[in-house]
Parts: structure tokens; sequence; C-alpha cells
């Protein structure tokens, strides 16, 4: 069958992106042949676009680490042809042609049946609305109530950030959002945010072992000198969950003090190769009492054209909000 595809080619000494027919003989093997209906835009897609060597090894390359649609075969006893299904993480788009394409082939242990989950509100979560849940998780479990305090959250504006602002207020939780911009400021409040802090204010340079107790939790997507700050602020007992190290993979300037004269815990996450059991968990919960009235907020639902474009935007760092794609 032929397809259409978002495809990245190595050319000179840059990338150039294109879209393209393919057939679906040309997809790796995989016991599952699916029809995507949605996909969506993830840093890890712009890193591919890129030509990024940490994501993607070889090229030409469909990114989409995300993708949502319908089993048309398959050669597994687990799924049958008609069966919706999700696939997020494992090498989905990284070293594996993803959902920028209209068909993919992967191996059963990727998918995940929709059962519980619309396939569309599955693609605006993504990857980045699982990682989300999976950094809420976290916090949850050490059992903080609202009233605890205000909970802060880094990269409050972007696909991992804005789920994690949501799924808060939804569950009653005093969030402050960092931001960078005057509309990254309206867009937070917009989701509920009670507050918000300028990125200059969310770093420390002092250098001092222990910050005055100001967050009942952390949620940090960026990493570097943001985290540092955040675990020396954060109130006893209280929690640090995070997942990103866009700012940075060093965390400078830390101590073992915040951990063993405050108990603050550091959780990381890491989505791609979680176990099955966390993923139903997880996605139940979002699909559920997770579920924020502002889901649908700052969504740009596009075409493989559009998603071109916002490809561009995400890499000149003028992306707001989650973008996802519609295959026809």
């Amino acid at each position: 069958m032929k397809f259409r595809a978002i495809r990245v080619f190595e050319e000179g000494d840059g990338y150039v992106k294109r879209i393209v027919e393919r057939s679906t003989e040309d997809l790796p093997e995989g016991k599952l042949l699916i029809r995507v209906e949605y996909s969506s835009l993830n840093y890890k897609d712009a890193l591919s676009c890129m030509g990024n060597r940490g994501v993607t090894r070889s090229y030409p390359h469909t990114p989409g680490i995300d993708a949502g649609g319908v089993v048309v075969t398959s050669e597994s006893d687990k799924f049958r042809a008609g069966d919706k299904v999700v696939v997020t993480g494992y090498d989905l788009g990284m070293n594996t042609d993803g959902g920028f394409g209209e068909y993919i082939r992967v191996p059963e242990e990727w998918a995940v049946k929709a059962d519980t989950i619309d396939i569309r509100d599955a693609m605006i979560y993504g990857t980045a609305g699982y990682t989300a849940g999976q950094l809420v998780y976290e916090v949850l479990m050490e059992d903080l109530p609202p009233e605890a305090g205000e909970i802060l959250v880094s990269g409050a504006t972007g696909g991992v950030g804005s789920h994690a602002v949501k799924i808060l207020v939804r569950l009653g939780y005093d969030v402050v959002a960092v931001v960078n911009s005057e509309a990254e400021r309206k867009m937070a409040l917009n989701m509920g945010a009670v507050g918000t802090i300028n990125r200059e204010e969310s770093v420390d340079t002092t250098g001092k072992a222990l910050l005055s107790q100001r967050w009942a939790s952390v949620i940090d997507t960026v990493g570097g000198p943001f985290l540092s700050t955040a675990v020396r602020q954060v109130k006893f007992g209280g929690v640090v969950a995070t997942c990103g190290n866009v700012a940075g993979s060093r965390i400078d300037d830390l101590t073992v003090y915040p951990f063993i004269l405050r108990a603050v815990k550091l959780k990381g996450v890491a989505s791609a190769y979680s176990s099955r059991r966390r993923r139903s968990i997880i996605w139940e919960k979002l699909a559920k009492e997770w579920r924020s009235p502002e889901f649908d907020k700052n969504i740009c639902e596009v075409n493989l054209e559009g998603m071109m474009r916002a490809v561009d935007d995400m890499i000149g760092d003028k992306l707001l909000g989650r973008v996802v794609l519609k295959h026809k």
C-alpha cells in the first residue's frame, strides 16, 4: 500500500524534511501493521528532524514517537485487525519509522489496546502527557495533600509541563508555573495556575546548600540549574519529580543536605521503557479521573503540511501548546 509521510534526509552538511510517498513494503519488520489516525509533536521529533544522532542514528527517517490508530494486519495472538491501539515510547520515531507516516509496523510489545481512552485523546496526551502523568503519579505516591502548599512546574507551557499543570489543577492543587514571556504567563494562568515566576527567578546563583522552604513539591521538565535550585527550596518531606535536561544535564551546587535534613525525595521518570503495568495505571488515570476540563485547551490539530511548519516553530522556540497530527 502507498501512503504519505514526512521523511527527513541528510543532504550535504545538513538535514531537510519533505512529504513523500512511501510503500508499506518499505516499513521495518514487526507483527503489527497499523494505519495511523493521529500522532503528535514532541521535542524528540524536532531533534530527529535536526539530525540529532543521539535520537536517530541513520537517515532517511520518519519521526513521530507517538501514534494512535487501527491494526490492519496482525501476526500476534494478542491483537486482531480492527483493534484500536496506542504506541508510545520504545524506539518508535527514533530509529523505527514513526507516526509522521500514515502507516507504521511495530513489534506487538509496543502496542497497547485503546480500550479506556479515545485515540485522539491519547495523542493529545502522547508521550508528553504520559510522562506528565508519571511525574504527577510520583508526587501523589507520597500522599501529598493539596493543602500542603504550592507545586512548582518548570517548562509549564511545553508539552509535558502543560499536561502536568492541567492534571494538578484538576486534582485541586495550587500550581505555580515557570514562564519565560508574557504569552507563556497568560497561557499558564488560563490553564489554572495560581501564579507564575520567570525563569531567572527560578534559578539560584548564591550556591547555598539550602534555600528557604518554598514549594510543597516540584515537577521539573528542564533539569540543570533549575533542578538544583528546586531541590534546595522544597519543604520538608516534599518530592521533586524530574524528566528533562533541556536546561542542562549537570546538577551543580547540590549537596546531600536537602535529602538528609529535609527528607526531600528526588525521583526520575523515564517514559520510553516503563512497565506495561505502569502504562496501564497511567493511561487509565489520564482517561478518567485526571482528565481536566481544560484538556482540549491550547491544542493545535494539523495535517502533514501543518506539522512541517510546527516542527520549525518548535526548533525556533516559537511553539506554544500541544500539536496533534491528524492523518486523512
